[in-house]
């Protein structure tokens, strides 16, 4: 029986799984959300609130107390970045002042298409990520007009070598148009050997 376990061993030697969630923890602060699977979210989520409620607590020390330094420290401990910490204790930690946890937000994406493993976003709260507002900047920003998507049949065409014909007949027959501009019907020849 598994009363009173705390946490989920994921698989892991303790050390592999410590530097798994320093590593997941690392990314998750710098680009505000990451996907991974649902228990390695589950453990990620109080592995950086930890984080970020030791750097909140820089923001109330007084000047010239080691209390801001001594937090600082405790966090780089676990994250060795410096532009990740830096980054966390300038805006991040500055917009949870008031908020006295919950810093994170796990979403359900549905299962892994290779092992049908159980999918999670991680992101923090006030950060929400929309992955279209990526490309609608790329696409404002070279000013053109978007490509027009594919649709599965397109896609499979065109992997199979297929597709629509760009020398079809004028007269939407199917048929080639030879030199003359005749339409010339193809049909499949015959095995040789017959008449």
């Amino acid at each position: 029986m598994r009363h009173r376990v705390a946490y989920r061993k994921l698989g892991r030697v303790t050390e592999h799984r410590i530097a798994m969630l320093r590593n997941q923890a690392s990314a998750l602060l710098e680009h505000e959300h990451i996907q991974t699977t649902v228990p390695k979210a589950k453990e990620l989520r109080p592995f950086v609130e930890r984080i970020i409620s030791i750097a909140k607590r820089s923001l109330d020390a007084p000047a010239g107390s080691s209390r801001a330094v001594t937090a600082r420290r405790r966090v780089a401990a676990d994250i060795p970045d410096r532009e990740i910490v830096s980054k966390l204790f300038e805006t991040i930690a500055p917009r949870f002042a008031e908020r006295p946890g919950g810093y994170t937000r796990l979403l359900r994406l549905g299962h892994r298409r290779g092992d049908a493993a159980d999918l999670a976003s991680v992101e923090l709260v006030g950060s929400e990520y929309n992955p279209k507002e990526a490309a609608d900047k790329t696409a404002d920003s070279t000013g053109g007009d978007k490509p027009k998507k594919k649709s599965m049949g397109d896609r499979l065409r065109g992997a199979l070598g297929g597709g629509r014909k760009k020398d079809a007949a004028p007269d939407g027959k199917g048929g080639r148009v030879d030199a003359r501009g005749a339409g010339k019907k193809i049909s499949t020849p015959r095995k040789s050997g017959g008449a």
